[in-house]
């Protein structure tokens, strides 16, 4: 074999190489075509899915609080999540509960639970607000809950949320006590619209 077959043999290889590449590379036009498939089926199967209504769940839940909580042990620390929710269907029916475990899915579903169980039904007038000012006391917090006609709902803190969940308007809430502890403060907005 002597060089000019050589150098044929390598042409060759590049012309086949190149004819590869440029068979595997599709031409523009039928990038663009593949690519609106891809739309058209994508569309498609997006309206399928969409034609199926998700089932909204019977009752809406917001968090209050989410604490690492770590236990000292011999061997070293041990961490579990404690949570505390509020759960209402917007309609009358509000609880608020607690949660702990060692992740924190499994303590919301706990929370989430736990409020189930504890809901109240709060009584409330045509316009979904109270008839009367209440208040109540749970460890140190005070909650103090006022009908207001047409300001909207005014509170603040986990009052808010508890008051939001339960579906009332034109109500002012104010927290009369310095206490923080926002589990505490919807224990005692739960209290209290338990008294009506």
């Amino acid at each position: 074999m002597d060089e000019k077959d050589i150098q044929i043999n390598t042409e060759e290889v590049a012309t086949t190489e190149m004819n590869e590449v440029v068979a595997t590379t599709s031409p523009k036009e039928h990038k663009g075509e593949r690519f609106d498939n891809r739309r058209k089926n994508f569309k498609k199967n997006h309206r399928k899915s969409s034609g199926r209504e998700r089932v909204k769940p019977e009752f809406d839940q917001k968090m209050i609080s989410i604490r690492r909580v770590t236990r000292v042990v011999a061997g070293g620390r041990r961490f579990s999540f404690s949570v505390a929710l509020v759960a209402g269907n917007k309609n009358g029916q509000v609880g608020v509960g607690l949660g702990k475990a060692g992740d924190t899915s499994l303590a919301i579903e706990k929370a989430f639970r736990d409020a189930k169980k504890n809901m109240i039904k709060v009584r409330t007038n045509k316009t979904k607000s109270i008839p009367h000012e209440i208040s109540s006391k749970y460890a140190s917090a005070i909650v103090k809950i006022m009908p207001a006609q047409g300001r909207g709902l005014i509170a603040g803190s986990s009052v808010r949320d508890v008051l939001e969940l339960a579906g009332l308007s034109d109500i002012t809430a104010k927290i009369l006590s310095r206490s923080k502890n926002k589990l505490n403060n919807a224990r005692a907005a739960i209290k209290a619209l338990n008294t009506l």
